[in-house]
């Protein structure tokens, strides 16, 4: 078998594997704020999910998710969007993806804007335009399409857990958007 014809479900680890890889190092991830594009690809509206936290809240947050071993950055964008926002958004992801910034998540608060309690996880972070219809997958309870101007709500910024709010302020502000 050639390395290119491993297998994926090969590349999961065990939920007690996981523990110990997040308590090692970090792991990477891909975070992806989806948003509605006009006639001349203006950004139009942003897509937030609506989750039930573990601790019982509720939060707006973006798309995110796990890189697996041997998958392209692309298809683990492709992949979590489809997941999340259904297999009829028709994301367009383009063939070389450039991400806007890059989030390093410590379980430590404070160290940087951004949070998550189970490990120190480093994300690549994109705007990708959808043009499907788009539902909410898996544990998203809603989706929400909002407006540049409601998505730069200070309010609403303050509201994600995780530094998700810093992430979506930074990608209004890599659309041209004033924050």
């Amino acid at each position: 078998m050639s390395p290119l014809e491993l297998e994926r479900n090969e590349s999961w680890l065990s939920r007690e594997e996981l523990e110990a890889v997040r308590g090692r190092l970090p792991i990477l991830y891909v975070d992806a704020v989806p948003v509605r594009v006009d006639s001349t690809g203006a950004a139009t509206a942003v897509g937030l999910l609506l989750r039930a936290s573990s601790d019982g809240s509720i939060n707006r947050e973006l798309v995110s998710g796990r890189v697996l071993y041997h998958e392209r950055v692309r298809d683990a964008l492709l992949r979590h969007l489809e997941k999340d926002l259904g297999p009829m958004c028709l994301p367009r992801v383009p063939a070389s993806p450039q991400p806007f910034t890059v989030a390093e998540y410590f379980p430590t608060p404070g160290v940087t804007p951004y949070h998550d309690p189970r490990q120190h996880a480093v994300s690549l972070a994109f705007v990708v335009p959808v043009a499907g219809d788009c539902e909410p997958q898996q544990d998203a309870l809603d989706l929400a399409w909002l407006s540049l101007d409601e998505a730069a709500d200070p309010s609403l910024l303050q509201d994600m857990s995780g530094g998700h709010g810093v992430l979506l302020r930074q990608a209004l502000a890599h659309l041209g958007h004033p924050v």
